[in-house]
């Protein structure tokens, strides 16, 4: 525990001013280090990758089953309405 009143000797024998800590730990804390960063960027550019892939081919197998009569106007054959 770090806590507590603090001072400098210096070599001639004079102090410094007390200083008083107050320090908190962190009981829960996970220390994470650049490997660990590197891995979980690694990871989501991957799932996001293979996310775009998957949309990617599920997009490309509903455009296969569409007709191109869907895109078609039936037209009314009476001449005089507006289309």
């Amino acid at each position: 525990d770090p806590r507590g009143v603090y001072t400098c000797e210096l070599e001639n024998g004079k102090r410094s001013p007390p200083l008083q800590l107050h320090y908190r730990m962190c009981q829960n804390c996970i220390e994470v280090d650049a490997p660990t960063i590197s891995g979980i960027v690694v990871a989501d550019v991957v799932a996001t990758v293979f996310l775009a892939v998957a949309v990617y081919c599920v997009i490309g197998q509903d455009k296969g089953r569409m007709s191109r009569a869907s895109d078609r106007q039936n037209l009314i054959a009476n001449e005089q309405l507006y289309q």
